[in-house]
Order: structure tokens, then C-alpha cells, then sequence
């Protein structure tokens, strides 16, 4: 009951050229898309100013951050999605953010259902995948929390993306219930891929970007190493968020998920990853060899951005 009055969820699976009816008080017929619709029907404050980042401050970098600012972050999670996908999987992508591992499952012959807190970058993943002529890869398109799934039932899909999420859920309740969520909607033996950021990664460009700021912040950042909390005021481009640490992070998914690996997706280029673009593919492919390797080293692991972790649902 509870769901039921707090989400005007559309669940149907229809047609193209058939009829939807939408909950907005008078029933309304529209052209219905050929997958699922779910949209929340309320987001607390913080997670309407996170959505609210990613529809207007934040659109356009999201779009490109992936390919032009972080290609080797791209390519090792990139070839993690390749060992564990396969042609016909049902993935659900929770945070789709650019939508550049949207469209690499969806060439590689996966269904997803995509799931955003925000509307502007749901909307730009379908189009995205709809001028590729992929639209026929989407399950569901839902507009909700990466904590609330209420709209994808339990043990429906083989793989959950959640690359995003858990660097803007700042409660650790939130978290546990994003990683409750995805092995919800897991089958058993599924693969999930849930990435988080260092928590030594805002210390490290604030260094870079305002070194002079430290003296403003002494007070801020003790707390900071405490609970790894950041807002708009002290980092307006991520806003809202969680960062981690390693532990920290790989706790979250103890008795839930075995691990199959542990790793920070950058390593040693974390500073440098521009230049990884412009090598030749037998070179990039040897250094990302060595950024694997490393990755999964404690002294990988503390130098690079992001964590990834690769687990199977128990």
C-alpha cells in the first residue's frame, strides 16, 4: 500500500501504435513506446537536487565526461562488461549517465531497462539509442531512485549496472538499500557492476584547483575524512555526495555478492588518462593490461578515482 501511494507507477508492456493510459487525475491516450514506463511520483529534497544537477549544471559534461576526460575508466569497465555479458541478457543499467555502456550492451545484443534519477539524461539515452537503431534493446525506461526499484521485479535480470548511485546516495542506509535492491531484481548467480569514487580524489583536486581554500576548510574537512561527505558548496561539479573508501566500499556487498573482483578502474593513470586516447590499439591494450593488473593492488587501488566491483549474486 505504501508504493502504491507513493509512486503513480505505469507498468505495461505494449505495443508500438498501441494506447497507454497515464495517472495524471483525467485518463489521457497517448502513442505508446514498446517498453515498460515507471516514473516515481515523489523524490525527497536531495534527491531532487541531484536530479536537478544532472538536468541543468551538469548535463552536457555528463554526456562527455566518459570518452573525452576518463577513456581508460570507459575502457576497463568496458572489458569487464564484455567477460560477463552476453548476447539475449537482460541487464537493468541503474544510472545511465551518458549512456555509453547503454549503448555498448546494447550491441552487444543485451535488453536493458534504464533507470535514472534523472529525466533529461533518460530521455538523451533513449535517443541515443534510438538514432543507432537500438531502440529495440530497451526493457523498461524508469524514471526513479537507484534505492527504489519498486517497477523491476525480483530476479528478472542478469546484470545490474549501478555506476553512479552509490557516489550520490550520501545515507548509508540509502546504500545498503541500492545494493538490497540490486540483488532483488538479480537471478540467482547474476552479475552486478557497482562502481564508487575515492574518497581521496576531492582532497587531491582541491590541492590541483585551489590549494589556498585548505584554510577556509579545516573544520569541513576533518569531517570529510570522517564520513566522506561532500555538498554544492564545497564541490559544485559532483554536488551531492558520497565519497569512499576501498574497505568502506567493498563492505557494502558482504553476504549478498561474491566477489569476483576488486579493483580501481584507473590505477596509476588516473592524472593522465587524456593521454590514453591517443595511442595506437595494441599499446592501449597492453596498458590496460598493466591497469588491471595494478587495479587490484592496494597501491592501485589508492591511487585511482573510481572503485569497481564485480560480484555474483548468491
Amino acid at each position: 500500500m505504501y508504493h502504491a501511494i507513493q509512486m503513480l507507477r505505469l507498468i505495461w508492456r505494449v505495443s508500438p501504435g498501441s494506447l497507454w493510459i497515464s495517472l495524471q487525475g483525467a485518463l489521457e491516450l497517448r502513442e505508446a513506446p514498446a517498453y515498460t514506463l515507471v516514473t516515481m511520483s515523489q523524490f525527497s529534497e536531495e534527491e531532487s537536487n541531484v536530479a536537478r544537477h544532472y538536468n541543468e549544471a551538469f548535463f552536457d559534461a555528463e554526456l562527455a565526461r566518459l570518452p573525452q576526460e576518463c577513456p581508460v575508466e570507459l575502457a576497463v569497465t568496458q572489458r569487464w562488461l564484455r567477460r560477463v555479458a552476453k548476447t539475449g541478457d537482460i541487464a537493468a543499467e541503474i544510472g545511465v549517465g551518458g549512456a555509453h555502456y547503454t549503448e555498448f550492451l546494447a550491441r552487444l545484443g543485451c535488453r536493458l531497462h534504464l533507470v535514472d534519477i534523472s529525466e533529461r539524461l533518460l530521455d538523451a539515452a533513449v535517443e541515443k539509442l534510438r538514432r543507432a537503431g537500438l531502440e529495440d534493446r530497451i526493457a523498461g525506461r524508469y524514471h526513479t531512485s537507484g534505492a527504489n526499484l519498486q517497477g523491476l521485479a525480483s530476479e528478472s535480470v542478469d546484470l545490474v549496472l549501478l555506476l553512479g548511485p552509490l557516489y550520490h546516495l550520501r545515507s548509508l542506509r540509502e546504500r545498503q538499500r541500492s545494493v538490497q535492491e540490486s540483488a532483488r531484481v538479480l537471478r540467482r548467480g547474476g552479475t552486478l557492476l557497482a562502481a564508487g569514487i575515492n574518497r581521496l580524489s576531492y582532497l587531491r583536486d582541491l590541492f590541483r584547483m585551489d590549494p589556498t581554500a585548505v584554510s577556509q576548510r579545516v573544520a569541513f574537512h576533518q569531517q570529510y575524512l570522517r564520513d566522506g561527505q561532500l555538498d554544492p558548496e564545497h564541490a559544485p561539479p559532483i554536488g551531492c555526495a558520497h565519497l569512499t573508501t576501498a574497505t568502506e566500499f567493498e563492505t557494502l556487498f558482504e553476504g549478498k555478492f561474491e566477489k569476483v573482483a576488486f579493483l580501481g578502474v584507473e590505477s596509476f593513470t588516473t592524472s593522465w588518462q587524456k593521454t590514453f586516447s591517443t595511442l595506437p590499439i595494441r599499446d592501449a591494450e597492453l596498458w590496460l593490461d598493466l591497469v588491471e593488473e595494478t587495479g587490484q593492488t592496494p597501491d592501485g587501488l589508492g591511487q585511482s578515482d573510481h572503485f569497481l566491483f564485480v560480484g555474483r549474486k548468491l
